[in-house]
């Protein structure tokens, strides 16, 4: 598939001073993303910040509309929040678990969720489940269906995240949605590191909520994020907290929550950040998701590659279906010195340590690894420039 790389470099400023392969943590915005948060600010400097707002509320709407038109979803079924774990969060918290409840999670699952489990289980008498891998090192769902069907309990909720934060491996989530909606039980998608890189429809997943990032792979501005939860469902969930913009006060003794997906969020945000989602949101629906995944899929394929073709150099990344998300670590060489040699390089890269992934990472035997991630605007060329900068394997000393 053809992609104007060119064009997308041109449009990202930051693209022309290092090979900026963290896209998992943070892509380069492009610059209509900046203009758009900039435009805002200078306003909010001239007439305040109720004013500005007033100014820019169907910018604002439009957000919505963007983030609807990504997901396959309804306007009404969007909350726009702080971030992915905010997001997440306010719907994990809303569910009612009673004593006994079983979460169903998989080895992948994010630290951050897998903390959240655990006080539920202190808090509420749930009970954690961490569901077998297949063969591929993925979320098995034959052992997922097993243990719906085992009849040690009810099942309250069936919790995974889609691209794990340290590796390219991409969870079955249509197969676990399907597998969701036959048994009657709530899923909940953490899609943090998959909107933006990869082709995500709710209705095809089959989740009944999923939570998500602005400033990963959607390019967006930090301190945005956004929540997805399903008309069906949203009936019946209450916040864990509320204020004035989540519901109404309708008398003194009595409130009213929202009835649309807003009821998660709260009366004060960053106008211009969630304006800057919104154009960013747009501005990979004009590439068209498809095109922007078949990129990136290439290109961590190509990377792979290159990586495994390195004496010494070990690729970690699991999964029948990978992200462009690639993981690896060099023999005798530590990942921070790693790091350091491509930064000194103008290679920008990450590492994932155990502590995020402790489901799955000390099982694997990895105490961390470095995380390249690659979004469409990088290059082949850039791709040689990591791999021929990494430090030599050093003798390991039995």
């Amino acid at each position: 598939m053809d992609f104007d790389v060119d064009r997308a470099r041109r449009d990202t400023p930051g693209a022309h001073d290092v090979a900026h392969l963290d896209n998992a943590g943070a892509a380069l915005p492009p610059r209509q993303v900046t203009d758009a948060v900039v435009a805002h600010l200078r306003t909010e400097a001239e007439v305040g910040g109720y004013e500005a707002a007033a100014v820019a509320a169907d910018r604002l709407d439009g957000t919505y509309t963007a983030v609807a038109r990504l997901l396959g979803c309804e306007q009404d079924e969007v909350a726009l929040v702080e971030n992915a774990t905010r997001a997440w969060d306010m719907a994990f918290y809303a569910m009612p678990f009673k004593p006994g409840d079983r979460i169903l999670t998989a080895h992948a699952e994010y630290a951050s969720n897998v903390i959240a489990f655990l006080q539920m289980a202190a808090r509420a008498g749930a009970v954690v489940e961490v569901v077998d891998d297949d063969e591929h090192g993925q979320l098995s769902v034959t052992d997922l269906c097993r243990r719906l069907q085992d009849g040690a309990g009810r099942v309250g909720l069936i919790a995974m995240t889609h691209v794990p934060t340290h590796g390219g491996l991409v969870n079955p989530a249509e197969e676990v949605g399907a597998v969701a909606r036959e048994a009657g039980v709530p899923f909940l998608l953490d899609a943090c590191q998959s909107v933006g890189q990869l082709q995500v429809d709710v209705e095809r997943i089959g989740c009944d909520m999923l939570s998500a990032t602005g400033r990963k792979f959607l390019r967006g501005p930090r301190g945005t994020g956004f929540l997805y939860v399903r008309r069906a469902l949203l009936e019946r969930l209450e916040p864990p907290f509320l204020d004035l913009h989540a519901a109404t006060l309708t008398a003194p003794d009595r409130y009213e929550m929202r009835p649309d997906a807003r009821r998660f969020e709260n009366w004060e945000s960053d106008i211009a950040a969630r304006i800057g989602l919104g154009v960013a949101v747009d501005y990979a629906l004009e590439w068209g998701m498809e095109a922007i995944e078949a990129r990136v899929t290439v290109l961590a394929e190509a990377l792979r590659e290159r990586l495994r073709a390195v004496n010494g150099v070990r690729v970690h990344d699991q999964g029948l279906r990978r992200s462009g998300i690639v993981t690896f670590t060099v023999d005798g060489v530590s990942c921070e010195d790693v790091q350091r040699v491509l930064r000194e390089r103008g290679v920008r890269t990450t590492i994932s340590r155990a502590r995020s992934a402790q489901l799955d990472m000390p099982r694997r035997g990895l105490a961390e690894v470095v995380r390249a991630s690659v979004h469409y605007y990088n290059t082949e060329d850039e791709l040689d420039r990591l791999v021929d900068a990494l430090p030599p394997r050093r003798s390991i000393q039995m």
